[in-house]
């Protein structure tokens, strides 16, 4: 299972950081599953302001979370899933929807949460869903990374903004 040797969950407070989940529409019980995960996660790390944005596909993610992200959200978690078919469309939305959210973290600095399933079969992306009977629960996964990282940041600004206080 590929969640082998993931590192164990330890929930800190994340009370005042403001996080936006934005959540594909296709495969409906599948992200059923995750934006459930994600708003577990929320509630594991007692987060006060969360907002969910529901779009049309795994394509549209990276747009979204850009918009969200110069909005002035701490951390945002992109959801979908895409399940290969018959042609490289697979390919094509996967590799744009990766690209897209990577360009997003970098250009915004703002932390992302990466939770879109690229999976094979519909049984592989309800077995990451966190669903009754799953094995894996990549909703919450990707919130708490987002998370995790939206405060490691938080720390790296602050120890900047005091050492730029500090006179030489």
């Amino acid at each position: 299972m590929s969640g082998a040797g993931s590192p164990q969950d330890r929930p800190v407070d994340c009370h005042d950081l403001r996080v936006a989940v934005v959540a594909a529409s296709w495969h409906e019980q599948v992200m059923d599953g995750l934006v459930a995960g994600a708003r577990r996660a929320l509630e594991a790390y007692r987060v006060e302001a969360s907002h969910v944005v529901r779009v049309p596909g795994s394509f549209e993610l990276p747009v979204v979370a850009q918009a969200l992200a110069e909005d002035g959200y701490d951390a945002v978690v992109a959801l979908g899933v895409v399940i290969r078919g018959g042609t490289p469309h697979f390919d094509y939305v996967c590799s744009a929807a990766t690209d897209g959210l990577s360009r997003v973290a970098l250009d915004t600095g703002t932390a992302v949460g990466f939770g879109l399933l690229t999976c094979d079969t519909d049984e592989q992306a309800l077995d990451r869903a966190g669903l009754e009977g799953s094995s894996e629960d990549k909703g919450y996964e990707a919130t708490a990374a987002a998370l995790m990282t939206a405060m490691t940041l938080r720390g790296i600004r602050r120890s900047a903004d005091r050492a730029d206080a500090v006179p030489l």
